[in-house]
C-alpha cells in the first residue's frame, strides 16, 4: 500500500527547533511535487513549504528564513527543519505528495502535532 508516514514534531518552547520527516512507503517521490501543510485550530490548512516536480523550493512568508525543506538522495524521505519556532507555528502538520508517471496520484500523511509554547 502506497502511503506517506510522518514522524517528529511534539512540544517545544518559542525559539527552539523541531524536525519533521515524511517517508514514502510503496513508491518514490521522484516524480512528485512534495509539500508540508499545516492546520491550526479554527483555521484553514495552509501550505508551509514545497518542492515542485521541477525541483524548485517555495516557502510561506511566515516561515521563510526559519524553516528548511530537504530530501534524501534515495527519494524516499523529505524533511522539514523548523528553527526559531513561534507560538503561531502551533498546528497539525501534514505531508503531501502529488504527481506520478502515468497517472496523477495524491497522498497525505496522517498528520503530526507541533505545539510551541511562548
Amino acid at each position: 500500500q502506497s502511503q506517506l508516514v510522518e514522524s517528529g514534531g511534539g512540544l517545544a518552547q518559542a525559539g527552539e527547533s523541531l524536525g519533521l520527516s515524511c517517508a514514502a512507503s510503496g513508491f518514490t517521490l521522484e516524480h512528485y511535487g512534495i509539500g508540508w501543510f499545516r492546520q491550526a485550530p479554527g483555521k484553514e490548512r495552509e501550505l508551509v513549504a514545497s518542492f515542485t516536480s521541477a525541483g524548485s523550493t517555495n516557502y510561506a512568508d511566515s516561515v521563510k528564513g526559519r524553516f528548511t525543506l530537504s530530501k534524501d538522495g534515495d527519494k524516499h524521505t523529505v524533511y522539514l527543519q523548523m528553527n526559531s519556532l513561534k507560538a503561531e507555528d502551533t498546528a497539525v502538520y501534514y505531508c503531501h505528495a502529488e504527481g506520478g508517471v502515468v497517472h496523477t496520484n495524491t497522498y497525505w500523511g496522517q498528520g503530526t502535532q507541533v505545539t510551541v509554547s511562548s
